[in-house]
């Protein structure tokens, strides 16, 4: 069965992004294999904001050719947006409701692994769902002392097991986690 991964940037203190949605402090090296990871994934799941800002990102001419090659391979999934607003976009599929039930026909469907792209609002849900069966989180050597924090309003604790770390010369740990069930 497919499972539904959560791999994201969060700084030191706990935040995915800053007060007024920056994301400029998130580091991309080669070292961290992300192609890598696009390659074990053809799936994503995103909240319909995440999927305004993220989803047609058309990537400027001018970037490195890691960049360009990352950009084509994401757009290149099947995506699932998540959103009260029932909308059309090619390619996309939107979900508004049974949530749970839809997320566990989607993994039974055959493909690659899922990523859980975001954003918080979303997270947030498959957490209190149980729905995310991985989390790959790159702890980025920054304090923002604000902004949109990864665990937000948690109804009850979430435990998990530590699977993997990485450390990478930027100063960016990877933790790999699985829930405990």
């Amino acid at each position: 069965m497919r499972k539904v991964i959560l791999n994201l940037a969060v700084t030191l203190d706990g935040f995915i992004e800053g007060s007024n949605g920056e994301i400029d402090w998130c580091i991309m090296e080669q070292e961290m294999d992300f192609k890598g990871f696009l390659d074990s994934v053809d799936t994503i799941f995103y909240g319909r904001v995440s999927y305004d800002q993220w989803g047609n990102y058309k990537v400027d001419e001018t970037a490195d050719l890691y960049e360009q090659i990352m950009w084509k391979k994401i757009h290149g999934m099947h995506k699932y947006v998540f959103s009260r607003q029932k909308k059309k976009d090619a390619g996309v599929t939107y979900i508004s409701e049974n949530v749970v039930e839809q997320v566990a026909a989607i993994k039974q469907k055959p493909g690659k692994d899922i990523w859980l792209y975001g954003g918080a609002s979303l997270i947030n849900s498959f957490i209190t769902n149980d729905l995310i069966d991985k989390y790959i989180l790159s702890v980025h050597p920054i304090a923002l002392g604000k902004g949109k924090p990864l665990f937000e309003d948690l109804k009850q604790s979430l435990s998990l097991k530590l699977e993997n770390t990485r450390i990478f010369h930027s100063g960016v740990i990877e933790l790999t986690y699985v829930p405990i069930k």
